[in-house]
């Protein structure tokens, strides 16, 4: 009996360490459950996250889609802005027609001289008189001199910002159709094959500046207006300080 019982001792000794081999691992792993829900927890972040993507969406920082890292391959993509954006209503604009002044140009009636440094753009009329309107100009960077000449217009023009603008800005859409949100106003004057135009605008505030990427803007009113008076083939003549004198 003594031996029965010594024996039975002994093998309970004998599987406790084997019961402890069993049980430390699930042990283990439940220590680990509280960090798992740290990747679950990240999942509420991923507002923009796509189905069944590989990749865990706390990998894409906010912000990154406008990177200009373009060496960084895994980095997501800059957003395809939309191809193409309305313009808005196209409402009738009445000429505005502005003051006379005394102006000696040098250049002969119907040409139109843009001065930058004054902001004002000049129809001549004559030896000692021209239509002034006041004009937006290019920005720092963004000024020029020369001669070119109208090489069509268009009333509410589309909006094709050139490859270089949609580098700066990839908000931009390839083509904005005319109208009231359209950049270009009311009337576009082309210049040569340049990518610079006469142009209105419905942004008031900007005339007078110097504001714009090489455009001269105008008021809708004035550039329906001069757009009456020239044609295709007026003579542009842009200096930057006029050396001729122009007053009321």
């Amino acid at each position: 009996m003594y031996r029965i019982v010594a024996a039975a001792g002994l093998a309970v000794m004998m599987s406790a360490p084997a019961m402890g081999q069993t049980w430390a691992p699930w042990y283990q792993r439940s220590l680990l459950e509280p960090s798992r829900p740290s990747v679950p927890s990240a999942k509420p972040k991923t507002k923009t996250a796509r189905p069944g993507s590989a990749a865990p969406a706390s990998l894409t920082p906010p912000g990154s889609i406008f990177s200009n890292d373009d060496d960084d391959d895994d980095r997501p993509a800059k957003p395809s802005a939309p191809v193409i954006v309305e313009g808005g209503p196209r409402p009738d604009i009445n000429p505005q027609a502005p003051s006379e002044v005394r102006y000696n140009s040098g250049q002969p009636a119907g040409t139109i001289v843009v001065d930058t440094a004054a902001r004002r753009l000049y129809l001549v009329k004559g030896p000692s008189t021209a239509l002034a309107y006041p004009v937006s100009v290019g920005r720092e960077g963004f000024t020029w001199t020369g001669t070119e000449k109208i090489s069509r217009m268009a009333s509410w023009p589309d909006w094709h910002p050139p490859a270089e603008m949609r580098e700066r800005d990839p908000r931009l859409p390839t083509k904005m159709t005319g109208g009231v949100r359209n950049p270009l106003g009311a009337k576009a004057l082309y210049l040569g094959s340049t990518l610079y135009r006469i142009h209105g605008t419905s942004d008031a505030r900007t005339i007078g500046r110097a504001s714009s990427s090489g455009c001269f803007r105008m008021h809708n009113g004035h550039v329906v207006d001069l757009a009456r008076r020239v044609g295709v083939g007026t003579k542009v003549v842009v200096v930057h300080g006029s050396t001729r004198t122009a007053r009321n």
